[in-house]
């Protein structure tokens, strides 16, 4: 939780009388040689101010190439400039994002103090060194200063930040170095050796190639800025996507319960269609992507009777007109599922559920294999159900007598192959094994989300 108003007063108090003694001791400890050459300090603050334009926030922590040109900075030239290019990346910062008082103090007090503690720390531990590491010890031992001053600075950036996370958001320290320091560890690290390269490298081979790597470093902080937000684009999409896909399921399945609530019947029988289903497609050597569109469209078959009234649901006689409402379910429910994305081959499934493989069924007279395999599957196992079931409008059959039916049908209204591996599955696994049950099994089956949602995810990127 946020620290108290008095704690929080207490902290912006400590970070303004830690700004006014950076600034101080910046002043106080300024030297003429440290503004020379004139072409280092402009490029210093130009990388200083276009890294910060590119930075990249992480949970709240800035990564940018302007840390390396504050380095930079602190090593080649001093405190004071240093100082003054964190001020003047921070003024920029936190004016073009409208920041709040509390967080232009904290970004001004953290990038006036750790640039002076820098340049301090590179004078005590290198002198003068820098300005001569023509030979190999001296440039080790001002390359291991760069790193060390990098570490030190870097550290305490981090730990300013945290801190104000902490007292003002409520953040604790332990998640943030879990959340946000430990996973940057090794992109900070290669930092800090970049910079010592720099760093030696503009003390042996002069400013050209100091300025050719800054260009070079703006680039890739661009396309790596470039790059994140676009992944985050695509996470967001993907979310979004995800949300979309569950609100779907969520919608079928509400169509789904809704139609049980009326009619039990026709729940029950797209549970047990569904899982006749799902096993043909798996006795037909289909993939589970093509098991899962199988048994997604045998619970959802019949959802085009949604429309039809309570009388022709509940009719034991039906009329010419009732049956000419009842042939429009396959095309009234291809159309309510097709409006969902993804769920296209589910859609034509159900629409093509009754064709028959010589040419005679509707409502499109398909011949063959111009039946969808999905469409073929279901028609088998609709009928079996059919024929077998108590609550259907004729008397029930014994399986044999279902089977030898589908036999005969075989060529003309059902696939023959798909009706001898409907056929071959029954026998070795026995009719009762595989039939669908009461409300129960239709709860079960209705259970379908994980399968359906690799077909209605879309996919993000």
């Amino acid at each position: 939780m946020p620290a108290s108003k008095i704690t929080t007063r207490l902290f912006w108090l400590a970070e303004a009388i830690l700004l006014v003694s950076a600034i101080a001791t910046a002043v106080l400890t300024s030297r003429a040689e440290d503004w020379q050459p004139l072409q280092l300090v402009v490029l210093l603050m130009a990388l200083a101010l276009g890294g910060q334009r590119l930075s990249i926030n992480l949970r709240g922590q800035e990564i940018t190439a302007a840390f390396i040109a504050l380095v930079l900075a602190m090593t080649l030239l001093g405190p004071a400039p240093a100082a003054l290019f964190g001020i003047s990346a921070m003024v920029l910062t936190s004016a073009s994002r409208r920041l709040p008082p509390a967080a232009w103090l904290n970004n001004l007090a953290t990038f006036a103090a750790f640039p002076v503690v820098g340049g301090l720390l590179t004078r005590a531990l290198a002198g003068n060194v820098h300005h001569d590491v023509h030979h190999f010890t001296q440039g080790l031992t001002f390359a291991l200063v760069v790193v060390a001053v990098f570490i030190v600075t870097d550290g305490m950036n981090f730990l300013l930040i945290a801190l104000d996370n902490w007292i003002l958001e409520g953040r604790r320290l332990s998640n943030q170095v879990r959340d946000v320091l430990v996973p940057i560890l090794p992109g900070q690290i290669a930092a800090a050796a970049l910079a010592a390269a720099l760093a030696v490298a503009y003390t042996n081979l002069g400013f050209p190639v100091l300025l050719c790597s800054v260009l070079v470093i703006l680039i890739f902080q661009y396309l790596a800025m470039a790059l994140l937000r676009s992944e985050d684009r695509a996470d967001q999409l993907e979310a979004r996507s995800m949300h979309l896909a569950s609100l779907q399921l969520g919608v079928l399945t509400t169509l789904v319960e809704t139609l049980a609530l009326r009619d039990r019947v026709t729940a029950r029988h797209a549970a047990a269609v569904a899982r006749y289903a799902r096993s043909l497609a798996q006795e037909a050597g289909c993939s589970e992507a093509d098991q899962d569109i199988a048994h997604t469209a045998g619970l959802l078959h019949d959802i085009g009777k949604f429309a039809l009234p309570d009388r022709i649901l509940n009719a034991e006689i039906l009329s010419d007109e009732d049956w000419a409402l009842i042939r429009r379910h396959p095309q009234d429910g291809a159309t309510l599922v097709g409006r969902l994305d993804g769920y296209g081959p589910v859609a034509d499934a159900i629409l093509y559920h009754h064709e028959h493989i010589d040419g005679s069924g509707y409502p499109a007279g398909l011949i063959g294999n111009e039946i969808p395999l999905p469409s073929r599957i279901l028609a088998i196992c609709s009928a079996y159900d059919t024929m077998t079931s108590r609550d259907s409008y004729r008397s029930p059959m014994t399986p044999q007598d279902a089977i030898a039916e589908l036999r005969r049908m075989s060529g003309r209204q059902f696939d023959g192959e798909l009706v001898s591996s409907f056929v071959a599955m029954l026998e070795r696994n026995g009719p009762a094994n595989l039939a669908a049950g009461e409300d129960a099994d239709f709860e079960a089956e209705l259970a379908f989300e994980r399968r359906a949602r690799a077909i209605a995810q879309p996919t993000a990127r």
